[in-house]
């Protein structure tokens, strides 16, 4: 039997274990008292594939429940598919269930269909066809489910830590297509003041955002003021944002576009949005400072210009910013950015101007990661490999890429991204409403079949 005519046999297995997976909301929670590195529903999604895998016949192994996987074959070489389990937060605008796994019009919706749970099923199926088949494998090949991908990667590198085996070469099912051979630095801050409120005005309420990768799509502000002012402020007439009086003084809501955070550009913040209504209030003393640091620096900008960081390069583009998350909680304001810059540039060239401008302006910041870019060369045999593999089956010329999204690629070395979205595809992840095709679904699981099978001879 020929492989694709298994994959394709298997194609109703495939889609029933993926919207098990769907079903599990597994988004990290450190705080959830379940004792779990990354809380109880990322524990249940691991144990969930693990079964899964386990079921169709293959041996699996926890590690501390930080990192499992599933292995075939024999050989003192291993070759490695790296796929994440963990997601980021449903966020808002969906007009599907996120965690039911539906099946509408040809595509199967729900968080994780996309990023990363369908190409991690995809690859077990595909290990699977390529098992049944007999077809010979010259070394070993580890399917990796990680659990914090989407923040931090602690899990590899424990992984790593702990004498986990590199492979010799490998992907990670969770770019794009043809193969991405660049991926850019990605730097992650979290800062936050006391804010002490004089004047008229005064801020109760501040929320926006789910993740420091995902543009906000809603943003929204409570303010206390005299009814009179309240009553001018819900009278200015702004796209987009919308103002009720309240007992108190007035909310105002900012909507945006979501978009993922590599690709701020593809979006609208709605955060920015907010402060930018905001900044033209008569705010005074430390909420107009910060108001105005927020819009003028900020705003709807996704190019770090007003920052200072504004840079790009011929293989990757220019560096993005994404305003993620804004809170208020007491007098505890806290701001997430996320922002990514050019593969050829670096990190001293940006983070120190960043991290100056805030703490100029009363905040301290609280959090910091970094991931440093990644450059294959295209002639490299790892992207020669793929492109192989990419250009049979799909018959296309393009050529190699470089993104803003970052993937394991950058903390566990011979590890390139490959797939799951095909050029002129619409990309979902991190989105409302994400969903993959189920032509794509097979499609993949027939590509990351080759991919393993030419990597691993």
């Amino acid at each position: 039997m020929e492989l694709y005519e298994r994959i394709e046999q298997s194609k109703d297995a495939l889609i029933q274990d993926l919207q098990g997976c769907i079903r599990i909301p597994s988004v990290e929670a450190l705080d959830d008292g379940s004792g779990y590195p990354y809380g109880e529903q990322v524990h249940r999604c691991l144990h969930y594939m693990l079964d899964t895998a386990a079921r169709l016949g293959f041996s699996v192994h926890n590690m501390d429940e930080q990192v499992g996987w599933c292995e075939y074959g024999q050989g003192d070489e291993m070759v490695g598919v790296l796929c994440h389990l963990d997601i980021v937060p449903e966020g808002d605008g969906w007009t599907v269930p996120p965690y039911e796994g539906r099946v509408i019009d040809g595509r199967i919706y729900g968080r994780g269909t996309m990023d990363d749970k369908g190409p991690a099923l995809c690859a077990l199926y595909a290990l699977k066809a390529l098992r049944d088949a007999g077809l010979p494998l010259k070394r070993r090949v580890r399917i990796l489910f990680g659990l914090n991908e989407e923040t931090g990667s602690a899990d590899i590198k424990y992984y790593l830590a702990h004498g986990g085996e590199i492979p010799v070469m490998g992907i990670t099912p969770d770019g794009e297509y043809p193969v991405i051979n660049g991926e850019k630095g990605i730097v992650t801050q979290t800062f936050a003041r006391e804010l002490h409120q004089s004047g008229d005005i005064r801020l109760v309420e501040l929320s926006g955002g789910a993740a420091h990768n995902i543009v906000p799509a809603q943003a929204a502000a409570l303010l206390a003021c005299p009814r009179e002012t309240a009553q001018a402020i819900a009278a200015r007439r702004v796209g987009r944002v919308a103002c009720t009086l309240t007992p108190e003084g007035v909310r105002v809501e900012a909507q945006g576009v979501g978009a993922h955070g590599g690709t701020p550009n593809e979006g609208e913040n709605a955060i920015g949005r907010l402060m930018l209504f905001l900044s033209a209030l008569p705010l005074e003393g430390e909420l107009k400072e910060t108001v105005d640091l927020l819009a003028n620096r900020l705003g709807m900008e996704w190019n770090g210009a007003s920052l200072g960081i504004a840079m790009e390069d011929g293989l990757s583009g220019p560096l993005t910013m994404n305003l993620g998350v804004v809170r208020l909680e007491g007098d505890t304001l806290t701001i997430k950015v996320n922002y990514r810059y050019p593969v050829t540039r670096h990190f001293e060239e940006c983070e120190p101007q960043v991290k100056r401008c805030f703490e100029e302006a009363g905040f301290r910041e609280t959090y910091l990661m970094h991931k440093a870019a990644i450059y294959m060369p295209a002639a490299s045999p790892l992207v020669s490999k793929l492109m192989k593999v990419y250009t049979t089956y799909t018959g296309r010329q393009d050529k190699p890429k470089c993104i803003g999204g970052g993937t394991y690629a950058k903390v566990i070395p011979n590890i390139l991204a490959f797939g799951p979205i095909f050029p002129g595809d619409e990309v979902r992840e991190h989105k409302p409403d994400e969903y993959m095709e189920l032509s794509r679904l097979m499609d993949n699981t027939k590509l990351l079949a080759d991919a393993i099978r030419e990597l691993a001879n």
